[in-house]
């Protein structure tokens, strides 16, 4: 056009403004997040069937009135927790595998790290100070492989049924907790949780006190002590001579007596079997073999503060 001047840029400069377009549109991309259009409707278009999925309506999960559940106001609903699903629900072409997401549980091809990770964002306030290089984390437990969130009442968090889950891996607790005398742990009367600290604690085996003993006396307090006369055993550790998850013999005794105490103790000094024909010590019956146990005397095993009571009798 006549009279109009056109304004000439060197060829660096287009170049530039090429690719300074071409980033900017490629950073538009990568920051729009692949969420789904309609939520968890988008979801249940496909999952509502699933009579377990669904039951997370019945869950502190799906409170639409709490801002701190995922289905609270302004939250992503199931894709807080699974993750972006928008190209998960997209349209496959046949033969082309749908774009996973994040999914919960033994089993799943995501990892344990990804899930916990998922958890961890809303509940780091419950772990325990030394979750991470525990036990559970070092052996690759996720949060899913104990808890169920998509049902109302999460097993693992009720006294009654904690036990069972617990039990899905320690099977040789197990065993010994339905010997003849054991914790009421399947009467519901108390859980797993009551001695150990499954989340993480700086304690060994996880205890909820800093010992073994302290542990024990939350429940057992009057053999507590302090004593005047002191059974070092019984003031070292509860487990030399219990086993806490459960015995054949009274008391959840590891073993029965006397043979649990000759363990430690010598026979020297009056016998504990009968050294003679017919049960006879030097012609005469022992006192000391009645019921065969040394607690028939020395009854105040984990001390006493009688002033006559050096020998645990009194």
């Amino acid at each position: 056009m006549p009279g109009k001047r056109i304004r000439r840029f060197p060829l660096a400069v287009c170049i530039g403004l090429v690719v300074s377009s071409l980033a900017m549109a490629q950073s538009t991309d990568d920051a729009e997040t692949p969420y789904s259009r309609s939520g968890a409707d988008t979801c249940l278009g496909c999952h509502s069937d699933n009579a377990a999925m669904m039951a997370i309506f019945r869950t502190e999960h799906a409170v639409p009135t709490d801002p701190r559940s995922p289905f609270g106001e302004g939250q992503l609903q199931c894709e807080a927790c699974h993750g972006p699903g928008g190209t998960h629900a997209g349209r496959v072409r046949r033969g082309q595998e749908r774009q996973p997401v994040i999914r919960f549980g033994t089993g799943t091809e995501t990892a344990v790290g990804v899930q916990n990770g998922m958890c961890v964002e809303c509940h780091s306030s419950d772990l325990g100070p030394a979750f991470h290089g525990s036990g559970h984390d070092m052996n690759e437990i996720a949060c899913a492989d104990c808890h169920q969130i998509h049902i109302a009442h999460d097993p693992v968090m009720t006294a009654s049924s904690q036990p069972e889950v617990c039990f899905g891996c320690h099977k040789q607790q197990r065993t010994q907790a339905l010997k003849a005398y054991a914790h009421p742990l399947f009467e519901g009367k108390m859980a797993c949780s009551g001695c150990h600290n499954p989340v993480g604690e700086t304690t060994d085996r996880l205890f909820v006190r800093q010992t073994v003993n302290d542990t024990c006396f939350e429940c057992h307090a009057e053999k507590r002590g302090p004593y005047l006369w002191e059974h070092a055993p019984a003031a070292e550790d509860c487990t030399n001579c219990h086993n806490p998850h459960g015995s054949n013999h009274p008391g959840m005794l590891s073993m029965r007596g006397p043979m649990l105490c000759q363990s430690c103790h010598s026979q020297a000094g009056h016998p504990s079997f009968a050294n003679g024909p017919d049960g006879l010590v030097d012609g005469t019956a022992s006192k000391y073999l009645l019921g065969r146990n040394c607690l028939n005397c020395h009854t105040q095993v984990h001390g006493s503060n009688h002033p006559s009571g050096s020998r645990l009798m009194r």
